[in-house]
């Protein structure tokens, strides 16, 4: 399993986690909020389409969803900051970590606390970000593993990743709504949808504790309150890390 896959696998499997402890609301929120700025219309804009549909999926009830959108196209538009932060982690990791933040002083503070417990620190602009480029993710889930790698590759993705019954389709981001739209057609939906920061090449870790100490610190920002997504370049031996 490449370690793209086994972090995508640790990120959607807390991911359900945090849905059950009602934690996940507020980044939900603000990822409808920030996809809102490209229209209130979800039939006109995919992206906030992406959100409602992650949103419904966490059982956030409709009223919050609506109050998201207002937030972004009302009186208070404005007040979320994008920001994405670069950064080091053990054995030369690199990290990508998009937040959504009305304080940047704070986000950048929490930021830098966790990477400092964890042997890391953040790098300057630029120094990082070459290392990824932006696809499309669709996660199928509880599938047969084979039969949605074909449909994926018949509806135009651009790489496949099998973990067990876990499918990680991965697409060129304009294409992102149409290999949706082709999947939902040959009968495999997904409520996972994403644009995120795939890395060109993974850098392998061997060492145990390292390896445990870059899912510690991978975990840990991803637990941060304005932290939207958080993208890296690890790879891990199934061994390793389960």
């Amino acid at each position: 399993m490449s370690g793209h896959s086994k972090w995508s696998t640790i990120k959607h499997q807390k991911g359900a986690a945090d849905q059950k402890r009602g934690a996940i609301f507020s980044k939900l929120a603000n990822a409808v909020s920030l996809a809102a700025r490209g229209g209130a219309d979800p039939d006109m804009n995919f992206q906030l389409r992406i959100a409602i549909d992650k949103a419904r999926a966490a059982n956030m009830p409709k009223d919050n969803i609506e109050r998201a959108i207002e937030r972004a196209t009302g009186a208070g538009a404005g007040f979320l900051e994008e920001v994405t932060f670069e950064a080091y982690g053990p054995g030369g990791t690199a990290f990508l970590i998009e937040t959504a933040s009305d304080n940047r002083n704070r986000t950048v503070g929490d930021i830098r606390s966790t990477l400092n417990k964890f042997d890391g620190k953040l790098a300057e602009s630029g120094s990082v970000a070459y290392l990824f480029t932006k696809r499309g993710q669709i996660v199928l889930e509880d599938v047969d593993a084979e039969t949605a790698e074909l449909s994926a590759i018949d509806a135009g993705a651009e790489d496949v990743e099998a973990v067990d019954r876990t499918v990680f389709v991965y697409t060129d981001p304009k294409e992102l709504e149409q290999v949706r739209h082709k999947l939902a057609a040959a009968g495999f939906s997904s409520e996972h949808v994403n644009l995120e920061f795939h890395p060109s090449a993974n850098i392998p870790i061997t060492d145990e504790k390292t390896a445990e100490k870059i899912i510690k610190l991978a975990t840990a920002l991803d637990d941060l309150d304005d932290v939207a997504r958080v993208s890296s370049n690890f790879e891990l031996p199934d061994n390793l890390v389960e």
